[in-house]
């Protein structure tokens, strides 16, 4: 069990490091302070989920049978579809010859939220938690969102204030509430 845990976290940082670079068009430049404080936090919180799925804790052998792990693989694995679908979205908002810069992001979680990256992020993550039901994990659940549902409400502010016709149902970073 330990090794499938760490596993889903290495398939996620995986994608993230080298599928989703590779799948991006080019953008404006990254900030060298914003790189490194998330180099940081990743290599970090790396080390510390690894440590602990490998030498801290040992999962029984049944674990991958228990409601805990099956609910949590479950949030974790359509929180990872549901990521990469929003990045999909976000990727092909424009295409190549587009003289219209900002387009209204559809379809997917952002028929329901502006942050649909960010909301399949934190639900991705808490699945992960649930899955592990350890302190490390839920740490870097509560982490992620601490960290990412404030860009999604910016973003969410940004939208309504840029677009007259922006879906004034549609909500933050979670469906139905914020």
């Amino acid at each position: 069990p330990n090794m499938v845990l760490l596993s889903m976290f290495i398939v996620h940082y995986l994608n993230r490091a080298i599928v989703f670079p590779l799948r991006m068009r080019a953008s404006a430049p990254m900030p060298l302070s914003v790189m490194g404080l998330a180099l940081l936090f990743c290599s970090v919180n790396g080390y510390l989920q690894a440590r602990y799925l490998t030498h801290m804790h040992r999962y029984p052998s049944d674990w991958l049978q228990s409601l805990k792990f099956v609910a949590g693989a479950t949030m974790w694995l359509h929180g990872f579809y549901l990521n990469n679908q929003a990045d999909g979205i976000l990727r092909n908002l424009r295409k190549a010859n587009d003289t219209e810069r900002y387009k209204i992001p559809r379809g997917g979680l952002f028929e329901f939220v502006s942050g649909a990256n960010y909301c399949a992020e934190i639900y991705e993550w808490f699945g992960f938690a649930v899955a592990c039901w350890s302190i490390p994990a839920a740490t870097f659940a509560v982490f992620a969102f601490l960290n990412t549902a404030p860009r999604g409400a910016a973003h969410h502010k940004w939208y309504l204030e840029k677009f007259e016709d922006y879906p004034k149902g549609r909500k933050a970073v979670i469906p139905f509430v914020w």
